[in-house]
């Protein structure tokens, strides 16, 4: 069983940084699909970031381009988000999910990736 635990949020200035971890428990396989998603309060959940294990393939949402950068470290299980020059419209509880898929186009689009795992979210609050 894998389990997925976010941590790293905070409260910070618009123009900072934060950077995300999610530390993985269990088994997982190089053909893992690893990802950030956010939610706002009365917002649609939005996929901000994945990364296909096997390749070190990466995507990023319009919305976080050139401010974010998901990686992993192996050695230590554990799947990281930067965060850097922070909006207020950053300001979301952040999501680490974890999915075994057969190709990076099938981790490509967040949205349309079914994902088994789920982290229990870490609160990100960027004030202006």
């Amino acid at each position: 069983q894998v389990q997925l635990v976010e941590s790293g949020g905070g409260s910070v200035q618009a123009g900072g940084s934060l950077r995300l971890s999610c530390a993985v428990s269990g088994y997982i396989y190089s053909n893992y699909c690893m990802a950030w998603f956010r939610q706002a309060p009365g917002k649609e959940r939005e996929g901000v970031a994945t990364f296909y294990r096997s390749t070190g393939s990466t995507y990023y949402a319009d919305s976080v381009k050139g401010r974010f950068t998901i990686s992993q470290d192996n050695a230590k299980n554990t799947l990281y988000l930067q965060m850097n020059s922070l909006k207020a419209e950053d300001t979301a509880m952040y999501y680490c999910a974890a999915v075994g898929v057969s190709t990076w186009g099938r981790c490509v689009v967040p949205t349309l990736v079914t994902f088994s795992y789920w982290g229990q979210g870490t609160q990100v609050t960027v004030s202006s």
